[in-house]
């Protein structure tokens, strides 16, 4: 199927928007309002203003079309005057209460977690508080007139503004690519702008337009109590209180001012449905094409003492509030270009472990290593450098920022870490993007993530880590959503970028046909320990541990006979904090004996390049065979 462009300019999408109904009627609205505000008072002026005693509480004529007041003006003269200073009244107001709610909304996700908290919390009990009372109030503290009724509005709509940002914002926070600003570096200024704002734009604008709609209403109703304009300016509620005693006498006298307020409360909301189909999001310009500048391949990396270890955990743990361990004492070697695999259910601790090698468990969780090393450098003491180690995150789409191009994104981290010109990223991401096989990429580049398939997102996340030169990467489930296919195109990429770069790889996968497709290595984790260190060619046939055996019983091939019952494994995984003084493994494990729920095996020697942490593992020779357990140091053989 050909490519259809998507122009997605913010220009261009605007201007679909305004060809359609409810855009050309919200333009023309707009249009009509201006022209009366702008030339209303130069050529309605002197009529409104003029005293006519002869034509007092006059009702509608040729001469007057909405008759006079009781000093007998013109009425409609008065109502078009009046609407210059209603809308300077009500833009000033609006603006108050969308800055100072801006500014309230996303400081909780940038302040410290304390202010943060506190800030919520009053924005909370302002809400709470009715809207009328708190309007009236804030009225009586600034005082009668316009200036104090322009404060008094606008300050009443920063709480239900600030609400609405702060729980948008609250979700985009979270998202890998703003935690991904955070480790580069980036202030707290350009958090906000770049990644925090853009991302709620539409729906904040949307709420500011309808907003301005609520202020006309809530400032007339403060000139009609008298509370807002004073005399000798007028505003819409003002004439509509003048007028009000004469509605049975002068109806439309009385309605004009009204009906005025109504149907520019309509306009606004007009002009809100109409920037939120445009979009509503900072478009940046898009970069001009310039020819790709290829890089060298990567030397391979230098070795990590004599052994030539580029990661060395010993004893690493995570920890989160109530002594919950996750990862409970851990021991990881990975050599340079290195493919090591780390496979487990849901909840072992695959993940974390991950994390914490890359600096990025989360806040509440805290990291403990006797050795925590990476290029002979200590993690402890200082996150990875620059760009030495790249994170494929399992969700592409959290990962990329969907207000960004793909290309500024990619061309974010050159410009970062590698101190690249602007141009130079450019040319850069372009390159990357070639690199891992996305088809046309200067013109992908200029486009945004939802305009990429699932695949090519993926791609572009791969690609985010090759900016720089990784010695490690590591990639959290990079093919889980992906469909068969695609699946094998990501492998195929990993294994090439692998080559070319000479990196090391931590794959992190469920899949256990995967891991065996691109790894060396092998790790198993099962609450929170490594379980089980095996060459990826011993995994189908020769793993030692019951629960290694049951993970690959459980996944069928295609020479399993359709018949053939799948193992399964009883009961659940243990939660952090429920593991016992035994093998995590044994309340499920049909070798488990005395000794495995009394004591925990330490992870021993079991031959060349293998490791297992079980008292009574599977031999592979005698598998099948009545289990009868023989001392053989660590543990024992069946």
């Amino acid at each position: 199927m050909p490519h259809q462009k998507q122009d997605t300019s913010l220009r261009h999408r605007l201007g679909r928007t305004l060809r359609t109904p409810i855009g050309i009627t919200a333009l023309t609205a707009c249009l009509l309002v201006a022209l009366v505000a702008v030339f209303g008072p130069v050529l309605l002026g002197d009529q409104a203003a003029r005293v006519d005693t002869d034509a007092i509480n006059r009702g509608s004529s040729a001469a007057h079309l909405l008759g006079t007041d009781q000093l007998g003006r013109d009425i409609a003269a008065r109502v078009v005057v009046a609407t210059r200073l209603t809308l300077r009244l009500t833009l000033l107001a609006a603006l108050i209460g969308v800055g100072g709610g801006l500014l309230l909304g996303v400081a909780p996700a940038v302040v410290g977690r304390r202010l943060g908290r506190l800030i919520t919390a009053t924005v909370g009990v302002l809400v709470a508080f009715p809207g009328l009372l708190f309007l009236l109030f804030l009225a009586t503290i600034f005082g009668v007139g316009s200036t104090g009724a322009v404060f008094a509005v606008g300050l009443a709509m920063v709480p239900p503004m600030a609400r609405l940002v702060q729980n948008l914002t609250a979700s985009i926070a979270g998202s890998d690519y703003v935690a991904a600003a955070r480790i580069l570096g980036v202030g707290r200024f350009k958090l906000v702008v770049r990644h925090l704002l853009p991302n709620i734009a539409e729906p904040s604008v949307l709420f500011a337009t309808q907003a301005a709609g609520s202020i006309l209403v809530a400032f007339s109703g403060l000139s009609f109590l008298g509370l807002g304009v004073q005399p000798p300016e007028y505003d819409w509620g003002r004439l509509l209180n003048e007028q009000l005693n004469r509605i049975y006498v002068n109806p439309t006298a009385a309605l004009a001012p009204g009906a005025a307020v109504v149907l520019t409360g309509l306009m606004f909301g007009l002009v809100g449905e109409v920037l939120a189909q445009a979009g509503g999001r900072r478009a940046p310009q898009a970069p001009e094409p310039t020819p790709p500048e290829r890089t060298g391949v990567q030397d391979e990396a230098a070795a990590d003492g004599a052994d030539g270890a580029l990661v060395r955990a010993r004893d690493l743990r995570v920890t989160f509030p109530g002594g919950r361990q996750a990862v409970r004492g851990i021991d990881v070697d990975i050599a340079v270009g290195e493919a090591v695999g780390l496979v487990g259910e849901s909840g072992s601790g695959k993940s974390l472990s991950a994390l914490a090698l890359a600096d990025l468990v989360p806040p509440l969780g805290q990291v403990s290593a006797a050795t925590l090393r990476f290029d002979g450098h200590d993690l402890r003491a200082e996150p990875p450098r620059g760009t030495e180690l790249a994170m494929v995150f399992q969700d592409p789409m959290a990962s990329l920022n969907p207000a960004l191009r793909v290309g500024r994104q990619l061309a974010e981290v050159a410009e970062v870490h590698l101190g690249a010109r602007r141009a130079q990223a450019t040319d850069r991401a372009v390159d990357r993007l070639r690199a891992v096989r996305i088809p046309t990429p200067e013109r992908r580049a200029r486009q945004r993530p939802h305009e990429y398939s699932g695949g090519m997102r993926q791609r572009a996340v791969i690609a985010m880590g090759l900016m720089g030169e990784p010695k490690l990467i590591i990639a959290d489930e990079p093919t889980t959503a992906l469909d068969v296919a695609v699946q094998q195109q990501v492998l195929d990429l990993l294994a090439e970028v692998r080559e070319e770069s000479g990196a090391a790889l931590l794959l992190i996968s469920h899949d256990l046909a995967v891991v065996a497709q691109v790894c060396e290595r092998v790790l198993v984790m099962y609450g929170g320990l490594i379980v089980e260190d095996l060459p990826v060619a011993q995994l189908a046939g020769g793993a030692a541990h019951p629960y290694t055996r049951a993970l690959v019983g459980a996944v069928p091939t295609m020479a399993t006979d359709p018949g053939t019952e799948l193992a399964t494994i009883p009961g659940r995984p243990p939660e952090p904090g429920e593991t016992g003084p035994g093998c995590p493994f044994a309340p499920r494990c049909e070798r488990a004996r005395e000794r495995c729920r009394g004591e925990a095996p330490a992870l021993a020697d079991l031959g060349p390049g293998r490791k297992v942490a079980c008292w009574y593992p599977v031999d592979a020779v005698t598998v099948g065979a009545p289990a009868e357990a023989t001392s053989h140091g660590a543990g024992a053989t069946s």
